[in-house]
């Protein structure tokens, strides 16, 4: 027997099948639930509060985790499953609502030769009397030769089309080719697009772009729906593996989402989906295998081998893409099991590659890749950075929705704060997070060791001690909003492992961090850090101010590029053979450099 339940106040209700948690009802009905552990009970996130009805009993990971508050209903909604109608409030620290999405890049001006290129044909339409009976597919490629183009062969989907579209456009259009296929064929009026995707382990942008102009027509911020099912690659390639049904739901989850991005994005537009004829596609290598459906097994054990490096070009209609039928996706090279294409976009994009000199560039995420061009030899490593930036395993750790803290500033005893959206703050986002613990090591209340030291604002909870940034009577009754000494240990971690990447870098190069002239910081989280709080806990080397230069999302640029330009999809494949690659996990002394990178300052 199935149970009603309706979720409140984002206003979704629905049958889910007996037996079903809460959290796979949120999933079925559409619901965001913040799941950071793919729904095994271990992060603590999901946390609804039921109003009405009958549930099972509090598992004892439950009563560990929320503790008292399970007497006013609070659960876990991964552990909790209805027994009948039920009626249920998400707070609003357990949605993953809409959220800031990073799109904007640095521009960089470039004459568009994409790939695909369009010609308009008016074609003389088959005639008894003349004789001529020359096959509708003939007549086309004719009339493409006439344009002094080899077209050899019509892309199967467009045939099956081909013969009424050129009678309903009265034998006028626009053929698109594609080296010598013809992919598409458009109303002679209309542009052709394309489409660039940035496919992150947490958030997705996408672009739509004239192919003619290289103008972006419209660009769309989400958050990667995967995230319900595991906020690292890591969980989300053991929840793959674990079937060919999980495998096609991780898959089907994001190409659902671009095909609602394509649509709104063209509509925006004034146009179509069936207009984008080719699209970039650039993420990490887990990504990027995910979004293929490729095996993962290899790329989640040691030594971390992905099943191709190379560039592919795809039919989009294989993926599920709502595009031109015909149309292709060209994914760019991957480097290693941990650094994909998303970094050799970035390198394309920021110039870091060219660049004479010493340069550092960083594409800071959940999983952070670093690179150092020392001379014109390019050195990358991946760093296990983790969420914890991007608010995961910080007790009030959240992401940069409307209420996050984003900005701190320790003034004597009085904490000054900025939330986006300028309203009430309902938790910490990964720069105010960054700007605490710079705050808090900058006023001594922590020291180099990550130790919390006595100040009026320092007490005792039921975690440890904590640091208030916002207390209940702030709060107006509400729970206070605090960093505790877990959290800051998880900062040390994931700073560190920053750190660490770079000092191996260094190392490997035989620099010093002061030789380093640019630092280039790509990122949607990198966007917004305060550098200078960066570099305050330790987690940047202690540089002047200008060698840093924020660029927004990078990979992002570089997909775009890639897609509207042939010589920069050559340009980035040689940058992904030029780039050397250092497994962390196999450097003698990371352990050691990694444990000396966790320390403050």
């Amino acid at each position: 027997m199935s149970a009603y339940v309706d979720f409140e106040p984002v206003g979704r209700r629905g049958d889910c099948p007996a037996g079903t948690s809460l959290l796979a009802c949120a999933r079925q009905l559409g619901v965001g639930l913040v799941g950071l552990c793919g729904g095994l009970g271990s992060c603590g996130r999901c946390v609804v509060q039921v109003l009405e009805g009958e549930v099972s009993p509090p598992t004892s990971t439950e009563e560990r985790l929320l503790g008292r508050r399970l007497a006013q209903g609070y659960r876990l909604a991964c552990c909790t499953v209805p027994l009948g109608h039920c009626k249920v409030r998400v707070p609003p620290e357990s949605l993953s609502a809409p959220q800031r999405t990073q799109v904007e890049g640095e521009d960089v001006p470039l004459i568009p030769d994409p790939m695909v290129r369009s010609y308009r044909v008016t074609l003389s339409p088959p005639s008894l009397e003349g004789k001529d009976l020359l096959a509708d597919a003939d007549r086309l490629l004719l009339a493409l030769t006439g344009e002094g183009l080899s077209v050899s062969q019509v892309d199967l989907a467009l045939l099956q089309s081909l013969s009424p579209r050129l009678r309903a456009q009265g034998w006028e259009a626009r053929a698109c080719v594609r080296d010598h296929e013809l992919i598409a064929l458009l109303p002679a009026d209309v542009t052709p697009l394309g489409l660039a995707v940035d496919l992150g382990t947490t958030k997705i942008a996408a672009y739509l772009v004239n192919l003619e102009t290289g103008h972006t027509l419209s660009a769309r911020g989400m958050m990667n729906p995967q995230i319900a099912y595991g906020e690292d690659v890591v969980t989300r390639m053991a929840y793959a593996r674990q079937s060919l049904a999980q495998a096609t739901r991780l898959q089907e989850v994001v190409v659902e989402a671009l095909n609602q991005a394509i649509a709104g994005m063209a509509a925006e537009a004034g146009g179509k989906a069936e207009q984008v004829v080719e699209a970039v596609v650039v993420g990490n290598t887990a990504m990027h295998h995910l979004f293929l459906r490729l095996p993962v097994e290899q790329l989640a054990q040691a030594p971390y081998v992905p099943a191709i490096s190379a560039a592919l070009d795809v039919k989009a209609r294989e993926i599920g893409l709502g595009i031109a039928p015909g149309a292709y996706i060209h994914l760019l090279p991957n480097i290693a099991g941990y650094v994909g294409a998303d970094h050799v976009a970035m390198l394309l994009a920021t110039g870091a590659a060219q660049t004479e000199g010493t340069v550092l560039a960083l594409d800071i995420g959940t999983n952070t890749e670093i690179c150092l061009n020392h001379r014109g030899k390019l050195t990358s490593v991946s760093c296990a950075s983790g969420p914890a930036f991007e608010g995961a395993h910080i007790k009030h750790g959240m992401r940069a929705a409307e209420g996050a803290i984003e900005r701190v500033r320790l003034t004597n005893h009085r904490v000054e704060y900025q939330t986006v959206g300028g309203v009430d703050p309902v938790g910490v986002c990964g720069s105010g997070i960054l700007d605490s613990l710079a705050e808090l090591y900058r006023a001594g209340i922590v020291d180099a060791r990550g130790r919390m030291g006595e100040h009026p604002r320092v007490r005792n909870g039921t975690d440890g001690r904590e640091f208030v940034l916002v207390s209940e009577e702030e709060r107006g009754g509400r729970p206070a909003i605090t960093i505790t000494q877990k959290d800051i240990r998880e900062l040390q971690l994931a700073k560190g492992a920053i750190r660490a990447g770079i000092e191996v870098l260094l190392e490997a190069s035989g620099i010093s961090a002061q030789e380093l002239e640019l630092v280039i910081i790509a990122g949607a989280f990198g966007t917004y850090i305060n550098v200078e709080s960066a570099v305050e806990i330790g987690m940047l080397p202690a540089l002047p101010l200008e060698r840093f230069r924020q660029v927004g999302n990078a990979a992002g640029t570089g997909a775009r590029l890639a897609l509207i330009s042939r010589s920069k999809r050559s340009e980035a494949q040689a940058i992904a053979r030029r780039v050397g690659y250092i497994e962390l996990a196999a450097e003698p002394h990371f352990m050691l450099t990694f444990a000396r990178a966790m320390a403050l300052g």
